[in-house]
């Protein structure tokens, strides 16, 4: 029996159709673009033409042009879960990321064991800030997927930003057990390693990170940080160097290295001066041309429009000096705008919300994008609270959006910035014939250039220790950072000088007991033994201060937020006046309170006015009785009365503009 085969002619949507996928999946986007354009219009029903057309144009970064085509792909296949992920990719690709969470959330509402779409659903909610919404999609997927690195990796990103940095820890390093060639894993575990005080290990890690990729720019950056807090100051200028040369536009890198050379030991102010004009040179001077004219009305008295920008809006050491300012502001006078740099937010975010006329968030704003709505506010006065710490915004301010800027507070020195106009201070930080060292110009307030907030819960002084104790003890709660050869050699000094005295040293980067040996050994080559020293960590440290007769301050990085909380709860310290401004910080809070005599213009006169305060102990515990009332009744803590000043000084800054 003969059977006859018909003949069937060939459809072009199949072969079309496979010369699509073929040049989709040997990566010639372009080509599968100018196949498949052509295909929607002659098939505009048939889902898979649009979908390949937007998946090639978004894989050429044409995400735009995308979306139409995958809109139309959606709602010709409205269960197809694939589709909608994409489209969620495509409207992340866009920045419209409450589209893509309804997206991804669809996709999954279609096939609830989507692992990527759980993932990606994981990564937009990170993206707006919904950490905990986040952290459950990334362990939605690992259910799924228990070996999925990239999710174990954002785990981790999410758990850090959050501050549950063990459990970061455990999530980075399931990422690199999956994939130990991960190399954004191995520099984020020694990020989360070195906030956890282990700095020996997060040094460990991020050599790992650059053994698996010799160009990772943020794993050199990383490093110095590491290697700064460790003592090592050149070896941490050389990587920040190193991360420079291999990415030159890298500013986090240049402004880490400007932010550890203020603690170099053996720097002089006129050559640590010079770094930041590079970084001028680099990242000020190309703007300059493009500064807009501002068109802002120049009548002073009028209430003016005054713009903080901070990555700090939250529960960090900052505020206890810009809430205040910001409580305090008389908004008949100011108009207060809160330009917010923040991965989260808090119970005192929540706070600084309610002190302001309008809260900005700017995550995610491009430079260019927060010049321009600082512009559209119309901002009289541009205020960076921030410097070169992290999370600077300091490339808008490059970009002059306001006609008068200036840096306050955070960080403590220049910018090095000419498109800042002022730097906020007092006389006793930036004493006169200093002016060369910033590229601001210093305004000088009439008393202290700060005011403080005191900690809630910080408690009473307590009696003098050394009454109960028969020895003195001395301390000081500071960062590793600070603690030099020339600090070393000055305390040991001073130990010897007081015989029975011993030493207190608390801080969050002496957890490990490595750390604590090896300082412990740096102070045993001055001959100093062990059992004088108390070096640990303990949160909060108000228990330690109370322990504490007398504060030691640092030198030439003097402390910070611990010098008045050592005065509030009744230690007085010792300070030496040395390079402006973030060696001469103690100066001005002795200044503010009015106690200049512990002020000392020399390393021998900072061990002698140390001596005379151990030598008199009657003294001494009258001092710590009082010395909470007198700083209560200074111009430290006198709120209202330093945001007048401030104030005035943003309408003198004005006027001068005005008048120019």
């Amino acid at each position: 029996m003969n059977t006859c085969v018909p003949v069937v002619e060939a459809n072009p949507l199949v072969s079309d159709t496979r010369a699509l996928v073929a040049l989709f999946t040997s990566g010639r986007y372009a080509e599968a673009v100018t196949l498949a354009a052509p295909l929607t219009q002659r098939f505009p029903h048939h889902e898979f033409a649009w979908k390949m057309l937007a998946a090639a144009l978004s894989r050429l970064g044409c995400h735009a042009d995308a979306l139409e085509p995958m809109q139309k792909a959606v709602a010709l296949s409205p269960d197809d879960a694939e589709a909608h992920s994409n489209l969620g990719a495509t409207f992340k690709a866009l920045g419209h990321l409450q589209e893509a969470q309804a997206s991804y959330q669809r996709a999954l509402q279609i096939k609830p064991d989507y692992v990527q779409a759980h993932y990606n659903l994981g990564n937009t909610l990170q993206a707006l800030g919904q950490l905990e919404q986040a952290e459950m999609s990334y362990r939605n997927a690992l259910q799924l997927a228990q070996d999925f690195a990239p999710a174990h990796f954002n785990l981790g990103n999410a758990l850090k930003t959050q501050g549950r940095l063990d459990d970061a820890e455990r999530s980075y390093l399931n990422a690199v057990r999956i994939k130990p060639d991960h190399a954004q894993a191995w520099c984020n575990l020694g990020a989360t390693l070195q906030a956890l005080g282990r700095l020996h290990d997060a040094e460990a890690s991020y050599r790992r990170a650059l053994h698996v990729q010799p160009d990772y720019a943020d794993a050199y950056s990383n490093l110095g940080n590491t290697l700064g807090d460790l003592g090592k100051m050149d070896a941490a200028q050389a990587s920040y160097q190193r991360a420079l040369r291999i990415k030159p536009d890298h500013t986090e890198a240049f402004s880490n290295l400007l932010f550890a050379l203020n603690y170099h030991p053996d720097k002089s102010a006129q050559e640590i001066f010079a770094a930041y004009n590079g970084f001028e040179q680099r990242f000020g001077q190309p703007h300059r041309g493009a500064w807009p004219a501002h068109s802002n009305p120049r009548t002073p008295q009028r209430r003016l429009k005054v713009g903080y920008v901070s990555p700090a809006l939250r529960q960090h050491s900052s505020r206890h000096f810009l809430e205040p300012l910001l409580a305090q502001h008389d908004h008949s006078v100011v108009e207060v705008y809160a330009y917010a740099e923040l991965a989260r937010e808090d119970a005192v975010t929540a706070r600084y919300k309610g002190y302001v006329d309008h809260w900005v968030p700017t995550r995610g704003m491009s430079d260019d994008a927060l010049a321009q709505r600082i512009r559209d506010d119309g901002i009289d006065i541009l205020v960076d609270v921030a410097g070169h710490t992290a999370g600077n915004r300091l490339q808008v301010f490059a970009r002059k959006p306001a006609p008068v800027s200036l840096h306050w507070l955070d960080f403590g020195y220049t910018t090095g910035l000419s498109a800042i106009d002022y730097y906020l201070t007092d006389w006793p930080t930036v004493p006169a014939g200093s002016e060369a060292l910033f590229s601001e110009t210093p305004w000088r307030l009439d008393g202290p250039g700060l005011v403080y907030r005191p900690a809630e819960s910080m408690g009473k002084a307590g009696p003098l220790p050394a009454a109960g104790q028969g020895f003195v003890t001395f301390g000081s709660l500071t960062r590793a950072v600070r603690i030099n050869h020339h600090t070393v050699r000055i305390w040991a000094e001073l130990l010897k000088r007081v015989p029975k005295a011993r030493l207190v040293i608390n801080s969050g980067d002496y957890r490990t007991a490595a750390m604590q040996d090896e300082l412990a050994k740096r102070f045993a080559a001055h001959g100093i033994t062990r059992e004088r020293l108390d070096i640990g960590h303990h949160s909060p440290p108000w228990d330690v201060l109370r322990q504490i007769d007398i504060g030691l301050d640092c030198f030439p990085h003097n402390s910070g937020t611990t010098l008045f909380e050592s005065l509030y709860l009744g230690v007085p310290f010792v300070t030496l006046a040395g390079r402006p401004s973030v060696g001469t910080l103690g100066s001005a809070i002795l200044h503010g309170l009015g106690h200049p005599e512990w002020i000392a213009d020399s390393e021998a006169q900072y061990v002698a006015i140390a001596v005379t305060l151990a030598a008199d102990l009657p003294k001494l515990a009258a001092t710590r009785a009082g010395l909470r009332a007198e700083m209560q009744a200074s111009p430290l803590m006198d709120e209202a009365g330093f945001a007048r000043r401030v104030e005035a000084a943003y309408r003198g800054m004005f006027k001068a503009w005005s008048e120019s």
